[in-house]
C-alpha cells in the first residue's frame, strides 16, 4: 500500500521574528515551494529538489521544522531518519512548513527573469569596474557564496574599456525612486546588476510578492531601498531610496551573490552564435568583460543554464518524451518510436527508428548493420547505442539508435530484440564488439539467422593489452599489424601464413589469436558478408552527429538528429538522380578498375560454368556460383578481374554480376522515402502534454575525469614502454634494473667494460 504524502512548504529567503509576549517565532519574507513528501523520499533527493527549485547548492544547506504545537524550538533535519520522524510527526496532517537556511556566507538565490529596463536617467560614468574574484566558491555551490570585492568606491587601475563599460552600463540599473520594473524578478536583476558596478552586497529585509525592502548588509550603513507594486497594476515602483553609503569601505568586507541563471542571462546570448561555446572560453570572456573571476565547474554549470533558458529544461525534457514518440508516429506513420519507464517513473530506454530508414534498409541496402555506443554528456548523461546500415555507395545510413540510462547487457538485449522487430531481415550480418552481453543477445534473438563478426579496433585493443608487459613496443605493433593482415586475407593459406608470422614473433601471442575465434573476425574463415567493413566504427560520422548534440535535452538531441538524418536522405536523393552510370559512381570506378586488369590474363574454359584464369597466379572461376578461388569476388560483391577476363572471352557483360546494391536503381530505392518535420516540437502546448505519463530523469552522477570524446585508432592503442638500455628489458631502466644491480652487489669492478650480451648470458 502506497504511503500517505503531504506537502512540504518550503520556504526561503526571509528571517524569524520573535514574538515578545510568549517567546514563539514566525517566519517572515522569503519565497515558498510546495514539494510532496512521504516515507520513501530520501534526505539527499528532498535537498536536490529543494536546490533546483530556489537555484543554489546543497553543500552548507540546512532544513528545520517546528514540532507541532511548538512555535519556539526548531528541529534541525540531518539525516535519512530525522526526515522520516517529521513526516510521522505530521501525518495527520496535509502539510508542513520546512524552513531552508544557508550557513554564513552561503545565500539562497531567487530565480532571475530577464526583463528591459524601464526609464533610467544618465548618471557619472565610474573610472573602472571592480574586480570581483571567486576562486573559493565550492563547484557544488555555484555562484553562491558571498566573495570579497573592492570596497564601494574602490576600483582597481585597470583601463580596460570592456570593464568600464559594463560598470557604466550596470551603474544605470538603478535610477531612483519612480523608477518602474515590470515585475519584481526584474527588479531583483536590476538591483544584482547594481550592486555588482557600486562594488556592495546588500541583503533583503523583506522579499515579499508585493514589497521588497533591501539594506546594506555592512553593520550601520544608511544604504537602502524599498519597492511595491502600485495600486491596481502589476508595475512595481520604487518608492524610497536612500543611496548614501555611510560604511567604512577600507574595512568592510563586502560580498557579491552570482547566480546560475544570472550568469546564464550573461552568456546565453554568445551561446545562441556560438552553441559550442567551452566553458574556459566562458570563464576568459566573463574575466574579462565583467571583472568576475569563475574557475572551470562554475563556467560549466552557468553554461549548463543558459542552455537551459534557451532550449528548455532538461528534467522537463523527460516528461515530453510521450510527446515526442507520439509525434514522431504521427509525422512519420511506420515509424517505431517507444519510450519506457522505471516503476519509480525515472527514465529507463527510449527507442527511435524512423519509417524512411527502415524502409530504405530492407529495399536497398545491403544485409549488414554495425553496432556501436557511445555516452552522452549531458546533465543527466546516459548512453546511444545506435545501429547503423551502409548503402550501395560505402555510404553511412542510420537505421536505428537508443538512448538508455546506462550501457547494461540487459538494455543492449532489449535493444537488439527492438531492432528484430523494426528490420525483419535475415539471415544479417552485425559487426560490434564482442562483449559477452552483445554476443549472447544475437544469439537468442536472431538464432542462427545472423552472422556475429567481432570489430577488429576492439579486438586489437585486446591483444594489446593482454600483451603488454611482455613484448616491446615494435613487436607488438608488429603483431597487431599482422592480426589485420590476418582478418583481411582471403584465403585460408594466406591466413596461416599470417598467423605463422605471429608464431615466429611470439608463441603465446599465436595461441591468443588461435583462442579468439578466427572464425567470428578472419575473412577466410567468417560466414557472412562484411563486404570489406571489419569494424564496428563505419559509422562514425553519426557519431560525430551525436557528439555535437550530446549536451542538449534529450527531446532537443533526439529531434536534431532526426533533422540531420532528414537532410542527408534529401541531399543523397538530390545527387543521385544526375547519376547517368549503371552502377553508382564509387563501384563503376571498383569495376573499371578491375576490367583493367583482366586484360593480361589468360582464360582457359574447363566443364560447364568452370573456367581457369592464369596470369600471376592459377584461379578457378565459376559463374553460376559467382565465385572465384581467389574470394574476391565473394567478400565483396563485384566481379575480381579473374571473372572480368571469364566474361570478356564469352561475351557477358560484367554489369550482370554485381551485386543488385550497387547499381543506381537499388541506391534510389534507398532514398525514395523522406523524414517529415515534426512541429511545435521546441515549444509544446501544455494540453499536449500527457500529465498521466510522467517520466522523470534517471538517477546519475557525473563520472570523474575528463570525458573521453573520441575512439583509439586501433594502431594508435601501441604505447611504448619503459625499455632498459643494459638488459633491453620492459617495464624498468637501467637505474632499477634488477640484472645490473645483482652484478654491482656481487662485485662492482666486474661491471666495467660488461657488455649486455655478457649480462644475458650471466642471467
Amino acid at each position: 500500500m502506497a504511503s500517505k504524502k503531504i506537502i512540504a512548504i518550503c520556504q526561503s529567503g526571509g528571517e524569524f521574528v520573535t514574538n515578545n509576549e510568549d517567546g514563539s517565532l514566525t517566519y517572515v519574507g522569503g519565497e515558498a515551494y510546495a514539494l510532496d513528501l512521504d516515507n520513501q523520499t530520501l534526505l539527499n533527493d528532498f535537498k536536490q529538489e529543494v536546490a533546483e527549485n530556489f537555484e543554489c547548492g546543497t553543500d552548507g544547506m540546512t532544513i528545520k521544522y517546528f514540532l507541532p504545537g511548538n512555535k519556539k524550538t526548531l528541529i534541525t533535519i540531518s539525516k535519512d531518519k530525522d526526515l522520516k520522524r517529521m513526516i510521522n510527526f505530521f501525518k495527520d496532517s496535509e502539510q508542513v512548513e520546512v524552513f531552508i537556511i544557508a550557513e554564513e556566507g552561503v545565500a539562497l538565490s531567487t530565480p532571475n527573469v530577464t526583463g528591459s529596463r524601464s526609464s533610467r536617467t544618465n548618471v557619472s560614468e565610474p573610472e573602472h569596474t571592480p574586480v570581483i574574484p571567486m576562486d573559493m566558491i565550492h563547484p557544488d555551490d555555484l555562484f553562491q557564496a558571498p566573495v570579497e570585492i573592492s570596497p564601494p568606491g574602490v576600483y582597481p587601475s585597470s583601463n580596460d574599456e570592456k570593464h568600464r563599460k559594463a560598470a557604466m552600463q550596470w551603474e544605470n540599473a538603478i535610477t531612483g525612486v519612480g523608477q518602474r520594473f515590470n515585475s519584481f524578478s526584474e527588479f531583483r536583476e536590476a538591483l544584482h546588476k547594481y550592486s555588482i558596478a557600486h562594488g556592495f552586497t546588500y541583503k533583503y529585509k523583506k522579499n515579499e510578492s508585493r514589497r521588497v525592502t533591501a539594506k546594506c548588509k555592512s553593520e550601520g550603513c544608511a544604504w537602502s531601498i524599498y519597492a511595491s507594486k502600485l495600486p491596481t497594476t502589476e508595475l512595481i515602483c520604487i518608492k524610497t531610496m536612500n543611496p548614501k553609503h555611510t560604511c567604512d569601505g577600507a574595512a568592510v568586507k563586502a560580498g557579491y551573490r552570482s547566480t546560475r541563471g544570472w550568469m546564464g542571462n550573461i552568456i546565453k546570448e554568445k551561446l545562441k552564435v556560438a552553441p559550442n561555446y567551452k566553458p574556459k572560453d566562458i570563464a576568459n570572456d566573463i574575466e574579462r568583460e565583467y571583472g568576475i573571476q569563475l574557475n572551470y565547474s562554475q563556467a560549466r554549470r552557468a553554461k549548463e543554464k543558459a542552455r537551459e533558458q534557451l532550449q528548455g529544461s532538461y528534467r522537463e525534457a523527460y516528461s515530453q518524451l510521450p510527446l515526442l514518440c507520439e509525434k514522431i508516429k504521427e509525422t512519420n506513420p511506420g515509424s517505431v518510436a517507444i519510450v519506457y519507464a522505471k516503476d519509480d517513473s525515472s527514465f529507463h530506454r527510449l527507442f527511435i527508428s524512423f519509417h524512411a530508414s527502415i524502409a530504405g534498409f530492407r529495399q536497398g541496402c545491403r544485409a549488414l548493420l554495425f553496432l556501436d555506443s557511445t555516452l552522452l554528456y549531458a546533465k543527466y548523461q546516459g548512453t546511444l547505442l545506435a545501429a547503423v546500415g551502409v548503402d550501395g555507395n560505402d555510404g553511412v545510413f542510420p537505421l536505428a539508435f537508443a538512448v538508455v540510462d546506462e550501457e547494461t547487457n540487459d538494455n543492449w538485449h532489449w535493444f537488439l530484440s527492438e531492432l528484430k522487430s523494426t528490420v525483419l531481415t535475415c539471415p544479417i550480418t552485425f559487426v560490434c564488439d564482442f562483449q559477452r552481453g552483445i554476443r549472447e543477445s544475437l544469439h537468442e534473438i536472431f538464432n542462427e539467422e545472423c552472422h556475429h563478426g567481432y570489430c577488429l579496433r576492439y579486438l586489437a585493443e585486446k591483444l594489446n593489452n593482454d600483451l603488454q608487459g611482455q613484448f616491446s613496443h615494435e613487436a607488438r605493433r608488429l603483431m597487431i599489424q599482422d592480426l589485420y593482415t590476418a582478418a583481411c586475407a582471403p584465403t585460408l593459406e594466406s591466413f596461416e601464413r599470417c598467423a605463422e608470422n605471429i608464431r615466429a614473433i611470439s608463441p603465446d601471442a599465436y595461441d591468443w589469436v588461435t583462442r579468439s575465434e578466427p572464425d567470428h573476425w578472419a575473412n577466410a574463415l567468417f560466414g557472412g558478408a562484411r563486404y570489406g567493413h571489419l569494424t564496428s566504427n563505419f559509422g562514425q560520422p553519426f557519431y560525430d552527429w551525436v557528439m555535437e548534440v550530446n549536451e542538449l535535452p534529450i527531446t532537443q538531441m533526439v529531434d536534431v538528429l532526426r533533422g540531420k538524418i532528414m537532410e542527408l536522405i534529401y541531399t543523397r536523393r538530390v545527387e543521385s538522380s544526375q547519376w547517368a552510370t549503371r552502377l553508382i559512381p564509387l563501384m563503376e570506378e571498383k569495376l573499371q578498375s578491375e576490367t583493367s586488369k583482366a586484360g593480361s590474363l589468360h582464360v582457359l574454359p574447363s566443364h560447364g560454368s568452370t573456367f581457369e584464369v592464369r596470369g600471376e597466379s592459377v584461379d578457378v572461376v565459376d559463374i553460376d556460383q559467382w565465385d572465384c578461388s581467389c574470394k574476391g569476388w565473394q567478400l565483396n560483391g563485384m566481379p575480381c578481374c579473374h571473372a572480368i577476363a571469364v566474361f570478356e572471352c564469352i561475351g557477358r557483360s560484367p554489369y550482370d554480376y554485381c551485386s543488385r546494391y550497387f547499381t543506381t536503381e537499388s541506391y534510389h530505392v534507398t532514398y525514395v522515402e523522406s523524414i517529415n518535420p515534426i512541429p511545435n516540437l521546441e515549444n509544446p502546448a501544455s494540453a499536449e502534454v500527457d500529465a498521466a505519463v510522467i517520466i522523470t530523469p534517471p538517477p546519475c552522477k557525473r563520472p570523474p575525469g575528463r570525458p573521453k570524446m573520441k575512439k583509439v585508432d586501433a594502431f594508435d592503442i601501441v604505447k611504448r614502454q619503459m625499455q632498459c638500455s643494459k638488459c633491453k628489458g620492459l617495464g624498468h631502466n637501467k637505474k632499477t634494473c634488477g640484472k645490473v644491480n645483482k652484478f654491482e652487489e656481487s662485485d662492482p669492478l666486474l661491471l666495467t667494460g660488461l657488455e649486455t650480451e655478457d649480462l644475458e648470458g650471466a642471467e
